[in-house]
């Protein structure tokens, strides 16, 4: 490969939670003494990204002022050229794409623009923790549809479901994750259509967090969700970053899609009240850096590496941890582990096992915030050479110790 996913980085000292973290909130516990943190729990990449992004900071940062300033040509024509060349986006323009600080900001400026504290929303479970806490930190209470796995353990919507949620609950919004954290599903386009057609039969406002949209494993394939129909492309508020794609999530920088001008309207009004939500010009130069052709280049070989981190794991998991169910991930770098029958067959709770993976270096995260009773998330964007050393010790001290 033309880019580095080897190399092993040292993020100590560097500002990283994953390593430095630890043993904070609701954060792993650092490991005993003679084991090094493997980081498999902050979705974050342990990889260099791609050098046209450090590039155009720096060249940015060369000139000794940085005062305000508006985003240019450049950055939307980036962000244009990349939806349309990566997800086949067409008739998107300057005025449909506006700056978010980050998605759960836009998540919660369109909740907010349609519902009032203690008003429902939809969201499918299992549940990213980010969309848990910002719903609850804006006083909406959450309605769990949920996901449920089929014949071959592929999880998929329960539209009877939903349906029956959002008329029992008087539901008008709803969150929409595509591709889905923490499963790891890359939507079929049939099945944004059905889930669409509920909403609208139900008059509900979608917002759509589509931040892992670039992170496709095994071939996969991104479908925007406005893109199914006409009803979805004016009922829908897309959030996207290349943030979770080229690890920038410390430079703070995400971006929204809204095509429907009233709509578009009523998130802008929540987006400025609070004033907070303004581009860094560090930020604005980083994405630039990142749509470079290099960056298209740079997230394909990426994908590759992914994919072959997930087969190895899930293919490891299927012959050495018997109980353990592991669905495979189609999108993002997340490995989302369904450990009930393991416990129950070893006669151990999640919080030992947890204990037992910890202690030995290997920070996964706990399931149970992401409303499973018993799972653990494992992040596997890591040099395979790690990823082999964590499932090694996952078999040694944990699974089969």
């Amino acid at each position: 490969m033309k880019y580095d996913f080897t190399s092993i980085m040292d993020r100590h000292g560097k500002d990283a939670i994953s390593v430095d973290g630890l043993g904070q909130g609701s954060a792993p516990k650092p490991p005993k003494e003679g084991f090094d943190v493997i980081p498999m729990w902050v979705a974050d990449m342990n990889f260099p990204t791609v050098p046209t992004i450090p590039q155009a900071i720096i060249e940015r940062a060369k000139h000794p002022a940085y005062g305000y300033f508006a985003p240019t040509d450049e950055y939307f024509d980036s962000i244009i050229r990349w939806q349309s060349r990566r997800n086949g986006v067409t008739g998107l323009s300057r005025e449909h794409i506006g700056y978010e600080n980050g998605v759960l900001g836009g998540v919660i400026s369109t909740l907010t623009a349609f519902a009032s504290p203690g008003d429902p929303v939809l969201v499918h479970s299992p549940t990213y923790i980010g969309f848990t806490g910002a719903c609850s930190n804006n006083g909406l209470r959450i309605v769990h549809s949920p996901l449920k796995k089929d014949s071959g353990g592929v999880w998929r919507m329960d539209y009877a479901d939903m349906d029956a949620k959002l008329k029992e609950n008087n539901i008008h919004v709803a969150i929409f994750c595509n591709p889905h954290n923490p499963c790891g599903r890359v939507w079929e386009p049939e099945e944004i259509t059905q889930a669409m057609e509920v909403y609208r039969a139900n008059d509900c406002v979608v917002v759509s967090d589509e931040i892992w949209s670039d992170i496709m494993i095994g071939g996969h394939k991104h479908t925007p969700t406005q893109s199914v129909s006409d009803d979805a492309r004016n009922r829908v508020a897309a959030m996207y970053a290349p943030s979770k794609t080229f690890n920038l999530a410390g430079l703070v920088g995400s971006y929204h899609i809204i095509y429907n001008k009233y709509l578009r309207d009523r998130v802008l009004a929540k987006d400025s009240k609070s004033h907070y939500n303004d581009m860094n010009v560090l930020s604005m130069h980083a994405l630039i850096g990142a749509y470079q052709p290099e960056g298209y280049e740079w997230v394909d070989e990426l994908c590759q590496t992914l994919t072959a981190n997930v087969d190895y794991a899930c293919d490891y998991i299927a012959r050495h941890f018997d109980g353990v169910e592991a669905s495979k991930p189609e999108g993002t770098y997340m490995l989302f582990l369904d450990c009930t029958k393991w416990c129950e067959r070893h006669r151990t709770s999640l919080d030992d096992l947890e204990k037992r993976l910890w202690d030995v270096g290997v920070a996964v995260q706990d399931g149970r915030m992401f409303q499973h009773p018993c799972a653990i998330r494992v992040n596997l964007a890591l040099p395979l050479s790690r990823v082999k050393e964590a499932f090694g010790r996952m078999d040694k001290y944990a699974f089969n110790a």
